[in-house]
């Protein structure tokens, strides 16, 4: 498994054992229960679906129920389909628990990011602004965007004020600082995307692996390479 379901349940300090004050974002990963896998012979490429978040049953619509019925596994609230390099080696009904991760491990953590309403340009995109002066009447106004004789049209992509925020974000390489297995906690160094209660999507990192995967890599590395 690359990685799992939680819940952002909001952030805190901690001290390391240097006694140095650690932000860290605290999450109720797991347990999560396989609901079904894909693989490349069959679907066209790998993947596992991932369960998360009990609900009653009469809050489910009667195929999914019939199909929780058929796997004889509770009712599940949010489920997710996460992409896998290889075919799956987990099977329908084992359970994901968040002692897949260890303190010191690499994650990434994808979630939806708070909503900031509709908002104007500098707050959404960081413009300085005009003149201050009381008879500047340019404060915080877009102003001219586009000349009229050439292009005679605005480009693409102008900065202009609109909806801010609520969008899928990923932050990426965060650091694992706690990992509690009796809590289903999760303590992550930083801040994530999200709101409290959030749901979040939290893997293992792409851009910086498993220490134990790191190491056999550098193993398998030639002498001559390593210079």
């Amino acid at each position: 498994m690359t990685g799992m379901i939680g819940k952002k349940l909001g952030m805190t300090t901690i001290f390391d054992q240097e006694g140095r004050a650690v932000p860290v974002t605290l999450i109720d990963a797991g347990p999560c229960v396989v609901l079904g896998t894909k693989t490349k012979e069959k679907s066209g490429y790998s993947a596992t679906l991932v369960g998360y978040g009990d609900i009653k049953e009469s809050k489910v619509k009667l195929p999914q129920k019939k199909w929780f019925s058929k796997l004889k596994i509770s009712p599940k609230k949010i489920i997710k389909e996460m992409r896998t390099a290889s075919d799956p080696t987990v099977k329908t009904g084992d359970k994901i628990e968040v002692n897949m991760f260890k303190a010191g491990d690499y994650i990434d953590v994808t979630g939806t990011s708070i909503g900031k309403g509709f908002q104007g340009g500098i707050k959404r995109w960081g413009w300085s602004g005009g003149e201050a002066g009381h008879g500047s009447m340019f404060h915080r106004a877009p102003g001219s965007i586009g000349a009229s004789s050439y292009p005679s049209r605005v480009f693409k992509g102008q900065h202009l004020p609109g909806h801010m925020g609520a969008k899928k974000r990923t932050m990426q390489s965060l650091e694992v600082v706690v990992v509690d297995p009796e809590k289903n906690l999760l303590a992550i160094r930083g801040s994530v995307p999200g709101h409290k209660g959030s749901v979040l999507v939290i893997r293992h990192a792409k851009k910086r692996p498993p220490q134990e995967k790191a190491d056999s890599e550098k193993k398998n590395v030639p002498e001559k390479d390593k210079k």
